[in-house]
């Protein structure tokens, strides 16, 4: 467990680090609310972005990308509304990206724009 929660943190790291070689602007690192957590919050140009960051060292439950599936979507869109509604922050564009992050073989990262769209909910 602990392996996975360095793991997890080191690929926060790598993924910050990238963030902001690409121009991102990081508000906030772990953000927590009732339905779940968000990775990185950040700013691109006027975009509040949503991050989830996600990083393996094999291929053996599939690549990073595609860790993010519809459960974690929608735990994502909920926490990023809590966070709007918190922050009194209603009147930007909102963005969900993901960092995919390969920490096998030298390692790759890529930054998924638009990754997903906020998911609906009943």
């Amino acid at each position: 467990m602990l392996d996975k929660v360095i793991k997890g943190r080191k690929g926060e790291e790598e993924a910050a680090v990238l963030l902001k070689k690409k121009g991102y602007k990081i508000i906030e690192k772990n953000y927590r609310c009732r339905f779940g957590e968000i990775d990185i919050i950040a700013k691109d140009g006027g975009t509040l972005v949503f991050v989830e960051v996600k990083a393996r060292t094999s291929d053996r439950f599939g690549t990073p990308k595609c860790g993010v599936d519809f459960r974690k979507q929608r735990h994502m869109t909920l926490a990023s509304s809590c966070y709007i509604v918190e922050r009194g922050i209603g009147d930007l564009d909102v963005r969900f990206d993901v960092v995919s992050i390969e920490l096998k073989n030298g390692g790759s990262s890529e930054i998924i724009k638009d990754a997903f769209e906020a998911v609906e909910f009943e």
